[in-house]
Order: structure tokens, then C-alpha cells, then sequence
């Protein structure tokens, strides 16, 4: 009987221990952007490194954040990546906490623009992209943004749509060369209107630009680094920009959804993510730009993304605070000014 009894013992604790091992799960919030590779680099390895389930929840930002907001009170997912400008809209609406520098071990390994990118604590970058031209150098050249608006250039020209994600970028580093820049990029839309006529197209989806060029259409457009990839594909000189103003961008960050039940497991597997391991991995697929600084790959990849410290050092981010009080201004301006 006593054998029995503690068999039993020994079976009830294994099955308690199972069943802890099963409530173990990370809830994450991500963009729907090559999931599959994600799942290879990051998700899987971590799973098999913790011992607890994933479970990725994809959709765009305004989505994912509306699903913050509704499950503010009792949460129900536990970290997110999302822009620099999103992850400020959720500090404001108090929907993440303070990210402890002290609990990332990768850290320190980060570049400076990606350990604090909103100054406020609430967030840390894992990934961002310069934005610059893609020109044909046989038909023009490209000194200054403000040489799209050229008018033996313009003609030939595809320019973001203040809606998209390189739209403000674009324009704020066109009110840069034009000697007006200001917060509501007044001065640049302006420009812009009055070349409106010429423009080939205000584009919603940088994936039309590879037909346009190939087709002749358009000798350049701003776009991110991220789409540069399928212009080296086409049988004609293109080139990537670098206009004496600089380059603009992006960056992608991760955000911890305030009232989390599983904080030190989503603080894992952040560190993870950040990594150099795992950033060297997602940059040799060319899928992120690595955050972190320690990650080195061959010239073919670097030529690809966004690479190398004076890279890093050199982006001209627009502040997510200026993003964010300015959107209404932007789209009401650009409505009146470009009318597309």
C-alpha cells in the first residue's frame, strides 16, 4: 500500500509539473510580415530554449493596438512590436510599462538610437531602415532631395502618399533641403503640390515601383531599404542615394503590455529576439536590419539592408511626438495641396 501511495505521489507530481510546463505561454502581437521565417529563426528555437508555448497574433498596427485598448483592464497579450510612433500612442494611453535596461542582457550591445528611441523608457528597438532615393544613375543624378522636384526630373519621379510609412519620412527630409522644415511639413507638401502635375505617381505600395522602372516609367523614388532588394533584380543601373542632407527611416520596436502576467517570460524572450545570434540570423535573410551593433555579415547582405554604425548614426528619424500630434495636419494639408 505504501509503494502504491507513493507512486501515486510521484504520478500526481509529474502531472502538476506537465500541466505547469503547458500554462507556460507567451502571447505576442507582431506584424504579419515573413511569419514563416520567424517561426525557423525566433519563435521555435525560443520555445525549445523555455519550454513554453508562443502564440503569435499578427494584423496591422491598428488593429493590434485596438486590441490593446480593449483588453486594458485584464490583458490579453503580453508583448508587442510595433513603430516608434505606436509605441508612444500606447505609452500615452498607459498600455505598456518601463522596459529595465537591466533585464536585457543584449542591451548593451545595442545600437544608442535603439535602446531608448522615444526617451521615455517604455520601449526598445529591434530593428529599423533607412530611406533614401532608388534613381536610375544613366538618366540623372542625385545630389539633394530636392533634385526630384527638378523639372527635367520631375516627370520621371513616384512619390510616397502622405498615408504611407515612407510618405512623412520623404517629406520631411524634402522641407530639409528646401531650407523648410517644420513640423507640419507645410513647406514641402507645398512643393510637392506644385509639381503635382509632373509626378508619375503619389504611390500607396513600393511593389508598383519595381514595374514602373523596369517599364521605363520612372527614373526614382524615395523608398525604404527594406524594398531595395527587388530593384538589384532588374537589368538596369540603379543606384541608392545619398543626398547631402542625409537619409531618413524607420524603426520598428518592443513594447511590454502594462498588467502582463507573463512580464519576465516576454523580458526573455525580447533578450532573445535582440540577441546577436538571432540578429544575425534575421539580417543573413535579409529579413530585419539588425538593432544590434555586434552583428556582422558579408558586403553582398550589408549592401541590402541597413548596416553599420555610421549608418545608425547618420538617420534622420522623425520624433515620434511630432508623428503623432502632426497626422490630422499632414493629411489635411496634403489633401488641399496634392489632392490624392
Amino acid at each position: 500500500m505504501q509503494k502504491s501511495s507513493i507512486l501515486l505521489s510521484t504520478v500526481a507530481l509529474l502531472a502538476a509539473g506537465a500541466a505547469q510546463a503547458q500554462d507556460k505561454t507567451l502571447t505576442i502581437s507582431v506584424y504579419a510580415f515573413a511569419q514563416d521565417e520567424f517561426k525557423e529563426l525566433v519563435y521555435d528555437p525560443f520555445e525549445a530554449r523555455c519550454g513554453c508555448k508562443l502564440v503569435v497574433e499578427t494584423g496591422n498596427s491598428v488593429e493590434r493596438l485596438a486590441k490593446m485598448e480593449a483588453n486594458k483592464a485584464s490583458p490579453v497579450i503580453d508583448m508587442a512590436v510595433v513603430s516608434m510612433a505606436d509605441a508612444l500612442s500606447a505609452a500615452r494611453s498607459g498600455l505598456t510599462e518601463a522596459i529595465d535596461p537591466a533585464s536585457l542582457s543584449s542591451f548593451d550591445a545595442l545600437y544608442d538610437i535603439a535602446k531608448d528611441p522615444n526617451g521615455d523608457g517604455m520601449s526598445v528597438g529591434y530593428t529599423f531602415y533607412a530611406t533614401s532615393i532608388v534613381y536610375r544613375t544613366d538618366k540623372m543624378k542625385v545630389e539633394s532631395w530636392a533634385d526630384l522636384l527638378k523639372p527635367e526630373y520631375a516627370g520621371h519621379v513616384a512619390f510616397p502618399n502622405v498615408t504611407t510609412n515612407q510618405g512623412p519620412p520623404a517629406l520631411y527630409m524634402l522641407g530639409e533641403a528646401l531650407g523648410n522644415n517644420t513640423p507640419d511639413l507645410k513647406g514641402a507638401i507645398e512643393a510637392l503640390g506644385e509639381k503635382k502635375d509632373d509626378i508619375v505617381t503619389f504611390y500607396v505600395k513600393s511593389s508598383q515601383l519595381v514595374q514602373l522602372m523596369q517599364q521605363e516609367e520612372i527614373w526614382a523614388a524615395p523608398i525604404g531599404r527594406f524594398s531595395w532588394a527587388p530593384f538589384t533584380k532588374l537589368d538596369l543601373p540603379l543606384g541608392w542615394a545619398t543626398p547631402k542632407e542625409g537619409q531618413t527611416g524607420g524603426m520598428n520596436v518592443m513594447i511590454l503590455t502594462k498588467g502582463s502576467k507573463n512580464k519576465d517570460l516576454a523580458l526573455q524572450f525580447m533578450d532573445f529576439w535582440l540577441s546577436t545570434e538571432v540578429q544575425t540570423k534575421l539580417a543573413e535573410k535579409m529579413i530585419d536590419s539588425p538593432a544590434n551593433k555586434l552583428v556582422k555579415v558579408s558586403d553582398t547582405v550589408a549592401g541590402n539592408i541597413t548596416y553599420g554604425e555610421d549608418t545608425a548614426k547618420s538617420l534622420k528619424l522623425i520624433p515620434s511626438a511630432v508623428a503623432l500630434d502632426n497626422r490630422d495636419a499632414w493629411l489635411s494639408e496634403w489633401n488641399a495641396k496634392v489632392g490624392q
